[in-house]
């Protein structure tokens, strides 16, 4: 489509326009558009798009694809003018991002943009776009309902081990090496661990963009959490429970925001305010990490009192294995809070493997303290029925092991603060 959409005269509504410096620059933007809205549509550059969003022939929009570059960023100012602009008439903004930083996308979603996908296009991204956007306005416009809904359960947590809070982080040195199960599964043994006075645990999800703690426990994601992350430094105890989620009354979860955010969107000062909210509340707190090294890995680091990071018997994690300990090396980090867990370990009667486990053991110059069997399909069924192993197949290897660890960490808390009288 040609620009200067606003001076031309045609009878057909249009529905959407891109914008940008150059739209030819984004062939695959243009077909999508075609692909999704035929005729429908135009093109506008940035400094056309706010003279036309103030004429009436902008009135049948239902939304603008502002595709932008690097090179954009250093007019945030006038994209967030624009998109004000385009709420002011409800149409919504999906921003099509090449190469643009996260702490832009972050702060022009804040400023209202709707969604946004990455440039090249993946095949159909443009229309899962669009849909999601529909989707989301429909559940606005939708009347309340007859009766208020039932309110989802919640934890008044109270501590029961003296208020000295034990801190748990997970990291997986690799995709797949069973970090969220292990984290899942942890936090609910020790939530039952003592029948007469189980200590109250809560079990975070700081991966903000592929968290998954929510989904294995069947758990609704919280708006509240988008707000406590941005503001984590000045809100307080009751604000922290506001954003907390129980399941089954025993466990409270702090989940990953129903949205992807930037993993940056907040640094060691918010982490540290965070942490201290969640110690104030609570004697344990399981902390699922993302793969991802980020400013306040560090922080975490530090507090944790353990700090377990999972592997499995491949050459991509002993590489990465080793790269980590370097980097916590070079920055001077304690690296004796480090318990090495290795997934789908070897079983006692192969003695083949078990060589192999002390071979990598060697090699990275470090104890494999944990090893965990293969849990097998209960796994998977498991987080599919959004249930603990524990629940789901009480007698499975793999939660009998994650038992004992939590029995472990128990039976060393109590002993000091037993110390601590």
């Amino acid at each position: 489509m040609s620009s200067g959409l606003a001076l031309r005269s045609d009878p057909a509504p249009v529905l959407a326009c891109t914008v940008s410096r150059n739209v030819h620059e984004y062939d695959l933007l243009i077909e999508d558009m075609e692909t999704e809205l035929g005729e429908a549509w135009g093109d506008l550059t940035f400094e056309e798009a706010r003279a036309f969003l103030s004429q009436p022939e902008s009135d049948s929009l239902e939304f603008l694809a502002v595709a932008l570059n690097a090179e954009d960023e250093q007019d945030l100012g006038y994209l967030g003018e624009l998109i004000a602009a385009a709420k002011t008439k409800d149409i919504k903004v999906l921003l099509v991002a090449n190469d643009v930083s996260p702490i832009a996308l972050h702060e022009l979603l804040r400023l209202g943009a709707t969604d946004f996908v990455p440039y090249p296009l993946a095949e159909g991204a443009l229309r899962d776009a669009i849909a999601r956007a529909k989707e989301a306005e429909a559940l606005r416009a939708a009347p309340p309902p007859a009766a208020p809904a039932p309110a989802e359960p919640t934890v008044d947590p109270k501590q029961t081990m003296g208020g000295q809070a034990a801190i748990f982080a997970v990291q997986p040195l690799a995709g797949g090496t069973g970090a969220s199960t292990l984290a899942t599964n942890l936090a609910w043994e020790l939530a039952n661990i003592d029948k007469k006075s189980s200590p109250t645990v809560c079990l975070m999800d700081f991966d903000m963009q592929a968290g998954t703690l929510s989904t294995y426990l069947d758990l609704p994601r919280r708006d509240m959490v988008i707000e406590l992350l941005q503001d984590a430094t000045t809100m307080d105890v009751d604000a922290f429970k506001q954003a907390l989620v129980a399941y089954q009354n025993k466990l409270s979860v702090f989940t990953a925001p129903p949205e992807i955010l930037p993993l940056d969107i907040i640094g060691p000062e918010e982490m540290t305010a965070l942490l201290d909210l969640a110690t104030q509340c609570f004697d344990i707190i399981v902390i699922d990490m993302p793969r991802t090294l980020v400013m306040w890995t560090e922080t975490v680091l530090n507090r944790a009192d353990v700090y377990f990071t999972t592997l499995e018997m491949d050459m991509r994690s002993a590489q990465n294995a080793m790269r980590f300990i370097k980097v916590l090396q070079s920055e001077d980090l304690p690296i004796d809070k480090l318990n090495f867990v290795l997934n789908r370990a070897p079983g006692l009667t192969d003695l083949n493997g078990r060589g192999r486990v002390k071979k990598l053991s060697d090699s990275l110059g470090v104890t494999i303290a944990t090893q965990l069997p293969d849990g097998g399909k209960h796994v998977i069924q498991a987080g599919d029925h959004g249930e603990p192993l524990a629940e789901h197949a009480r007698k499975n290897a793999l939660r009998k092991e994650i038992l004992k660890l939590a029995k472990g960490l128990h039976k060393a808390m109590v002993a000091d603060v037993k110390a601590a009288k």
